[in-house]
């Protein structure tokens, strides 16, 4: 197994790389996110063990940057914080795992043997709907051919909409889907958010592709 570990943590990158050396692991380890984001694009490793918390680039940003650069080695993140949110964060940029600090070094290795028997997830396909396109891959939604901007949330609920383009879906399904399922906010999320998307996926010849259904939720409509 080869591994790729980016820590900036000093200590604890040598104690994690002696502990996978010590197990039979070949461990190649970088302090910073811009290294890591190189050393993962220029090499070929089996997984990635990718620290959150990094100078240069966060963890986030070399996650995302791997994966638009079509790097599809399993990357598992490492972090101190503990909140649903950073995890899904995650998650949706492309991380296969996470393990939040501290650890079990048992627990560390048994989830990167798990990773590579699971191997290197597919590229996903492009999701299309008539004119709009969102790849997953790239983080990039286009319509028109036009590129649209959007946040990680906005990325996410469309993506959601996109794969379910067609039917209709409750705020209940959005806000477990695309939030949590124990979200306790505002009420109105998911109609702000709605609006937000509609807002930029408008163009002048034409509406954004979502509409309302009343009394059940949302659906993205497909061209007849």
């Amino acid at each position: 197994m080869r591994v790729l570990l980016v820590e900036d943590e000093v200590r604890l990158a040598e104690t994690i790389r002696q502990g996978l050396a010590d197990a039979g692991v070949n461990v190649e380890v970088v302090h910073n996110g811009v290294d890591g984001l190189w050393a993962a694009t220029e090499n070929t490793y089996d997984v990635v063990v990718l620290d959150i918390m990094l100078p240069g680039l966060n963890g986030y940003r070399v996650c995302a940057g791997l994966r638009e650069r079509g790097v599809w080695a399993p990357v598992l993140m490492l972090t101190a914080k503990d909140g649903d949110w950073d995890q899904a964060d995650a998650l949706d940029l492309g991380a296969d795992d996470y393990l939040t600090k501290p650890f079990s070094f048992v627990v560390l290795l048994a989830r990167l043997r798990a990773l590579v028997r699971r191997g290197a997830a597919a590229r996903p396909v492009v999701l299309e709907a008539g004119d709009l396109a969102l790849d997953p891959a790239r983080r990039r939604v286009t319509r028109a051919g036009a590129e649209i901007r959007l946040t990680p949330r906005e990325f996410a609920l469309l993506e959601f909409l996109m794969r379910r383009a067609g039917d209709v879906v409750s705020k209940t399904e959005i806000l477990a889907q695309v939030w949590d399922a124990n979200y306790d906010g505002p009420a109105n999320v998911v109609e702000v958010y709605v609006g937000y998307l509609r807002r930029k996926l408008a163009s002048e010849s034409a509406p954004a592709p979502i509409e309302t259904v009343r009394g059940m939720g949302y659906r993205l409509t497909r061209p007849s």
